[in-house]
């Protein structure tokens, strides 16, 4: 083009340089003259220059251009050709010429007879605005860069370049060498070099040489601007551009979404170990040690230089990312020490108890010292005098004071690491998200989270100078009608608020890394948004159940015990005002599905808040819940334990009051277990005796020893590693961790007597069936300890056939107690069968017995 061999071959060397410089000289110029003129100006009078417009022939053909001259009160005149520049010239007047295409003969003569040359967009602008012709040192053609100061990397080819920089110049723009705090904006052709470092450091944006050249094809319109947020982001470097990602330690759909990601960021992936990848992107929890020696050229980072990149909008720089190997030593577990393997059985179970008691320690959350003498304690704040022999009262107020502390942290977590950082201004790239996306997901959380930490702090003045007498239900009345304000608010919209995370996490990349990153960090214990967020919906219903379980562990003659009925009913008033329209009816009747298949289910189980996660059919390994080889169903809800066993006979149906006929319960309830009793998850190790094999480290408020359930699981859908993770993050929900990882703790087999080995045995089986004949047969004979159900349906019984005679007290005793063998002696059991016949002779007698006192 002509205009680019004239800047090459005169002034290519000055139009590389540092624009700003030039711009600078020419001021320095025109303020000497100001002087200048102002000190000679007594002497002698100079003649005034008057601003001229010339039309260089298509210009002046334009009727719009000649209307906009008019407006601004400029004379013109109108140049056919470059010729008739000798005849206008004059000292009389400062010639502005304005030039329709500046790519055209014409305009490389008045180039280079260094012209004042303007466009018509100039014009144009100035008229619009009523403002007075600009003043340029260079060409102006339009002014869609005016005010923007760029710099220029990674360019090897000098005519590309130079034609760029005569570009942003005809735009308005300032070309900057050298990078600095002043730039505006960098046009990058690579994503290498301290300039692209320095940018993306700056929160700078990196723009492609295509938007220069987009700017200039919207040269003619009034009102475009280059920097505007729309036009720019088409152009901005993406940040994998030039990069060629693989993926190593992530599951398939995880893979899958990163790799869409990649693309969408402007970047390719390869399988891992192609040699054209440019860096190798490492889950660092799951990969210990790389499947191969990377080459010099790689770069292998950890997944948050993957997700950082995308937040910032901008490749970020990988030394501070880079994957490292873990050398992390084996750790010393109380259980690897012992060796079990002794004769001596004694010495066996007290090393179990032991190591039983290292564990609870390990999983103990209590924030206090344990007990020390009084003389090497000092009263503070943060020593708890605990009691010589704890209460169950102080239990239960210890761990209600512990879940509280641990609450508070979470939404302290929540604010710190997600609400403030999307709240702050002058984020890299701009807003992450829109003021009322933020305010729909977070809500009412601040105030919640002030609320609870004025109940933390009072619950911990309490316990740290614990007395019986103290009250804790005048703590949560104390704050009873602040909660009926903060809570129904976020409950009731936290539908809505998990629909606008989903909705931005799929429209908006930065919001789907930003949380990613923040997922990542140990504060959060790998949990989501959203699965956070769910924890004040959670806390109230668990807080009424701490205060129902103080309330009964509180003596009657305490003052605290009608005050903690109060404050049970304050709380049962701020959910009432919760939103019943928005609870799961499905959850609830997976609920009423467990009850009637369980016999003897408690009704407390039946709850609003409470929904079925997950069922597991399982054999008990030990002596606990139940004989070892009993089947035992596990009905995890959201926060607590239903275990049942198989039931050894099933007998009748079950008629619902709506009439609707059910199988009869094929279950039998041992125990329902609050999920804050659990303190420890045992994976059991595979073995060749040992499979898919897991304990549970129990510990009921009540009870100073520990105890462990162990099991075997049965059902393949679910796999044990995804069980135990399942079972960890509801028990961490429970008592508000984030750290559910923690609460897994593997170990050997041996280490704790769990075996499956000869589970399906035939002699198994024989002895199994050996030990229920036995119970059977002691229960059936066991004439001090009544079933309470026979004994009110012999009662029943009797009042039926009494014709209207009203009993004594002694004639009711004695029916009660007879009447009761008669029905235990007409049940019929698989165990009596091969009995003596005396044994049914026995029972016979009973049977006559009670029918004639009856």
């Amino acid at each position: 083009m002509a205009d680019n061999s004239a800047l090459t071959s005169t002034t290519g060397s000055t139009s590389l340089a540092d624009s700003s410089i030039f711009d600078s000289k020419v001021a320095e110029t025109s303020k000497d003259n100001l002087f200048i003129g102002s000190t000679s100006c007594v002497e002698e009078e100079m003649p005034q220059i008057e601003t001229r417009v010339i039309l260089v022939q298509e210009a002046g053909k334009q009727e719009e251009l000649i209307k906009a001259l008019k407006e601004i009160k400029v004379p013109f005149v109108k140049m056919e050709s470059v010729e008739e520049f000798k005849s206008l010239d004059s000292p009389e007047f400062e010639n502005v010429f304005i030039v329709m295409d500046f790519q055209d003969s014409a305009f490389n003569e008045l180039y280079k007879a260094d012209c004042r040359v303007i466009g018509p967009p100039v014009v144009l602008n100035c008229a619009e605005n009523g403002e007075p012709l600009p003043f340029s040192c260079r060409p102006l053609y339009c002014t869609s860069m005016m005010n923007l100061v760029l710099c220029f990397t990674g360019f090897r080819k000098k005519e590309e370049l130079v034609r760029l920089v005569t570009l942003v110049h005809h735009m308005g723009g300032v070309i900057r060498k050298d990078f600095n705090s002043k730039v505006t904006h960098l046009v990058a052709n690579c994503t290498q070099g301290e300039k692209f470092r320095v940018a993306v450091s700056l929160g700078t944006p990196i723009m492609k040489p295509e938007w220069i050249y987009k700017a200039w094809e919207r040269r003619n319109e009034q009102d475009f601007c280059a920097s505007v947020d729309d036009f720019r982001n088409e152009f901005k470097v993406p940040p994998f551009q030039d990069c060629i990602l693989s993926f190593l330690g992530f599951s398939d759909e995880e893979k899958t979404n990163m790799e869409e990601m990649t693309k969408m960021q402007g970047g390719n992936y390869l399988p891992v170990g192609d040699e054209r990848c440019t860096h190798l992107i490492v889950e660092e929890n799951i990969v210990k040690e790389l499947p191969f020696e990377p080459s010099k050229k790689l770069y292998v980072v950890k997944q948050e230089w993957f997700w950082g990149s995308i937040q910032m909008d901008a490749r970020a720089g990988e030394t501070m990312y880079l994957y490292e190997k873990a050398n992390t030593p084996e750790l010393k577990k109380s259980v690897s020490l012992l060796s079990l393997n002794t004769p001596n059985s004694n010495r066996k179970r007290r090393r179990l108890k032991e190591t039983l008691a290292q564990l609870s320690r390990e999983a103990d959350l209590s924030p206090f010292p344990p007990q020390t003498p009084k003389s090497c304690t000092k009263s503070s704040k943060n020593s708890t005098p605990v009691p010589s022999k704890q209460s169950a009262r102080w239990q239960v107020a210890k761990e209600l004071y512990q879940t509280e502390s641990n609450y508070v942290n979470i939404l302290a977590t929540i604010i710190q690491l997600f609400q403030v950082p999307l709240e702050e201004e002058g984020q890299r790239g701009g807003p992450i998200l829109a003021p009322e996306e933020i305010k729909t997901i977070f809500g009412s959380i601040p105030d919640i989270f002030d609320v609870h930490t004025k109940i933390k702090d009072d619950l911990e003045d309490l316990i740290v100078s614990w007395d019986e007498s103290k009250s804790i239900g005048d703590i949560f009345l104390k704050y009873s009608k602040d909660l009926v304000k903060i809570y129904p608010p976020f409950v009731n919209f936290f539908e809505m608020s998990k629909e606008t995370i989903i909705k931005c996490e799929k429209q908006k990349p930065r919001f789907h890394a930003f949380l990613k990153i923040n997922q990542a960090k140990p504060e959060c214990g790998r949990q989501s948004l959203v699965e956070l967020l769910i924890r004040p919906v959670q806390r109230l219903p668990s807080v009424a159940l701490l205060l129902n379980d103080l309330k009964k562990h509180t003596s009657e003659e305490n003052p605290d015990k009608s005050t903690l009925e109060k404050a049970i009913g304050s709380l049962k008033e701020v959910m009432t005002h919760i939103n019943e329209d928005k609870r799961k009816t499905e959850a609830q009747k997976q609920i009423f599905d467990v009850v009637y298949e369980v016999d003897g289910c408690p009704a407390n189980l039946l709850s609003s808040h409470r929904s079925l996660v997950q069922r597991v059919e399982t054999i008990s390994l030990g002596e606990h819940p139940c004989d070892r080889g009993e089947q035992v169903t596990l009905f995890l809800f959201n926060d607590c334990l239903e275990i049942a066993r198989k039931r050894h006979k099933v007998i009748g149906t079950f008629r619902s009051p709506h009439g609707q006929t059910r199988p009869p319960a094929s279950l039998k309830h041992i125990h329902l277990m609050p999920l804050s009793q659990i303190k420890k998850v045992l994976d059991i190790r595979e073995t060749e005796d040992c499979h898919n094999a897991f304990a549970l480290l129990v510990r009921p408020p009540t009870e100073q020893a520990n105890v462990l359930l162990s099991f075997q699981m049965t059902s393949e859908e679910l796999p044990k590693e995804n069980w135990l993770k399942m079972l960890c993050r509801h028990v961490a929900n429970t008592i508000c961790k984030a750290d559910a990882e923690n609460l897994i703790y593997t170990a050997d087999p041996e280490s704790f007597e769990v075996n499956t080995k000869d589970m399906d045995s035939t002699l198994s089986r024989a002895s199994r069936a050996i030990k229920k004949t036995s119970k059977k047969v002691t229960r059936a004979f066991s004439f001090s300890k009544t079933p309470k159900r026979a004994l009110r349906r012999a009662l029943m019984a009797s009042q039926g056939s009494a014709e209207g005679r009203s009993p004594s007290s002694n004639e009711k005793h004695v029916m009660s107690r007879l009447a009761s063998t008669s029905s235990l002696a007409g049940i019929p059991s698989p165990s009596l069968v091969s009995l003596p016949a005396f044994f049914e002779r026995r029972s016979h007698t009973l049977s006559r017995s009670t029918t004639h006192l009856i």
